[in-house]
Order: structure tokens, then sequence, then C-alpha cells
């Protein structure tokens, strides 16, 4: 099987992917790292129009010098990320296929299922799309069963095994990436598979140090998300925001999973075996460790995003709002150019694995 970079054409080896976080990872972010010879994606949105816009804005800054080689057969050299449940009616999912097939994005990244047959589903319907006729489709899951079962019933182009160090959202019940990305890779060559899916890991990858790991596990490919929380391109927030994640140190214990995260504002609206990491707030430890009500702490965070601060900066007890970021978040230190981070990872990925074979 050739190489996972291979099959997209602009991109270098060892490949290196942007997450699709939804709400920070927009048009700029996903150009600037495609044109550093990466994927960048676009996070997952709700409203299609919005999506056309970004797409929009994303195909006009890679028209710019130095123009980026397009994807195979001329299509949009980045991906989309589309959180499944929260597009579940047919009307709306034929409204946000209809926008990918326009714009021939490259990759269409699925994650957020309700339930595993979601995923075949629109697998099924994207390659009905006329423009979507060559664009891969990457399918997030935490489990080795997950991942044998979809490659059987769905085959996906790749499978991006997160582990349970990502920021963000993912299965409650999951593993780290050092077990669960070679565990997938044998469980699949177990299989009797007419076509095998490349795999790719995702969590608490923030440094050459983490991708050459990855790569060593024999991962195709390496996922950062909270590496690029702290590019110029990203978008946020409220500059308290990347502020924190720069602050972070420790990631173990500056960041937690849980399920209060996602009711600081109301009612959680995402699948039952979904929980999310992120920084240890005050909203947080009132909750989980005070044992607050989530109505108080809903008030109590309504009122610091009211404030100066929007729940990001200020006092410790004014920052309430929610901060994704993983374990490798006392990784990042400093803020650069997407493409900067690109190409230091890259470089240094090829120097982390020289060292390690000079030690053996």
């Amino acid at each position: 099987m050739a190489p996972l970079h291979t099959t997209l054409p602009w991109t270098a080896s060892p490949l290196l992917i942007s997450a699709p976080m939804g709400g920070y990872a927009g048009p700029h972010l996903a150009a600037a790292v495609s044109r550093a010879g990466a994927l960048g994606l676009i996070g997952a949105l709700m409203d299609e129009n919005l999506l056309d816009r970004q797409l929009q804005e994303a195909s006009d800054l890679l028209e710019r010098e130095p123009k980026v080689q397009s994807g195979t057969d001329g299509m949009l050299p980045i991906g989309v990320g589309l959180l499944l449940f929260a597009l579940a009616k047919p009307e709306k999912r034929d409204a946000f296929l209809n926008v990918l097939g326009k714009w021939r994005v490259s990759v269409v990244w699925l994650f957020a299922e309700r339930e595993l047959k979601d995923f075949g589903i629109w697998a099924q319907e994207i390659r009905k799309v006329e423009g979507l006729q060559h664009t891969q489709i990457w399918i997030q899951t935490c489990s080795v069963g997950a991942a044998v079962q979809l490659a059987k019933e769905v085959k996906p182009d790749v499978l991006v095994m997160q582990g349970s160090d990502a920021g963000g959202h993912g299965h409650a019940r999951s593993a780290g990436v050092v077990s669960l990305v070679p565990e997938t890779i044998d469980a699949l060559a177990a299989e009797d598979l007419t076509t095998t899916p490349y795999v790719v890991a995702s969590g608490g990858l923030a440094d050459a140090r983490g991708v050459a790991a990855a790569l060593a596990l024999a991962a195709d490919g390496a996922v950062m998300g909270t590496r690029f929380l702290a590019s110029e391109e990203v978008m946020m927030p409220h500059p308290g925001y990347k502020q924190q994640v720069l602050d972070a140190k420790d990631g173990a214990h500056a960041t937690t999973r849980h399920t209060v995260f996602d009711e600081l504002k109301g009612p959680n609206m995402w699948p039952s075996h979904y929980d999310g990491r992120g920084l240890r707030s005050v909203s947080w430890k009132e909750h989980v460790e005070d044992g607050v009500g989530i109505e108080d702490i809903r008030q109590r965070t309504k009122a610091a995003e009211d404030g100066e601060g929007k729940g990001y900066a200020g006092a410790p007890e004014e920052k309430r709002q929610v901060v994704w970021a993983g374990t490798g978040v006392g990784l990042v230190k400093k803020v650069m150019p997407a493409g900067e981070i690109v190409r230091t990872v890259r470089d240094g990925v090829k120097q982390r694995l020289e060292d390690a074979r000079a030690r053996l």
C-alpha cells in the first residue's frame, strides 16, 4: 500500500494533520497547514451556509502565492470535519453534502456518531455526491472493536484512532495511542479485508517527539489539535483562551475529562458515550469537587461571560468558560504561524528518529 501522504499530492512525509476543531479550525488555519505540505481541516459547523463561506475563503487563500498543489483530480487540498449527531436530519445532511460537493474537498472527516451505523449511512451518501468521487472518507473512533467493524462494513479510507489524551470530545471509554494504535493495526491485519484502511494517531501529540512516537507505532500520520490552539491563524472566542493554553503546565493535572464542560450553558447535547477533555476550571471544581448544582454553575458562568474577560480572562474565579485542551498542553510554549509549526515538527521528527536510531 502506498504511503498515505502520496494519496494527498500536496502533502509531505511525515504526514501531519491539523484536527478539525469546531469553532477554532477555520479557513485561515486549514489553508496555512495545507500550504505547509500537511493536511489542514476546517472544523465542524452547524450551518451549511457558513461552511460554504469558509470554503470560499480557504479556496481564495490557497490560490495566493505560493500556490498550493491541488488534490487528486484538481480537488480542494483541505478537508472538513462533520459532527454526525448534529446533522442527523436527512435534509441537513444533504445540504452539507451539496456544499462539500460544490467545493470538491479532498477529505471528509466523520465523527460523533450516535450509533456506529451512522458512519455507514454518511459514507454511502458521500459516495453518491457528484464532486466527491475522489474524496477520502476519514472516520474518527476510539476503540479497536469499532475500528474493525468500520473497516468491514464502511470501508473508510482512513481510521483516525483517537487516544484518551486528546483534548475536546472523544469516547468516555478509551485508551492512549501507545496501545490503541498498534492493537488496531494488528486487529485489522488479522481480518480478511478486501481493503485495509490507513491508520492515523490522534491524542496527546504536541511536538516532534510525539509524532515520532506515533510513527514508531506504525501510524500512517499524526493529528495535532492542542498545538494549533497556539497558532496565529486559529479562531479564538477571546485572547484569554489562548493565554490559558500557553500558561498550562503538567497536562495530567491541568486537564481532565468530564461531561460538565458541555453543560455550562444548557443541557448536554452530545451522545451519552462521549465526554470531553479541557482545562480544570473553577466551574469544574465547584461542580465536581464542591458539589455545586449545575444551575448555579450555569448562572455563575453566564455572569463571567458577561464580564470584561468573557469568562476566559481575569481572576481565577472569573475563568469559567471551557478551554478544550489535551494532555500535551504543557508542551505548548509559544504562539507560532501554523506553517512554521508544521515545518518545525516535520524537521524535528526526522531528527528525533535519527537520535533514537543512534541509541540502539
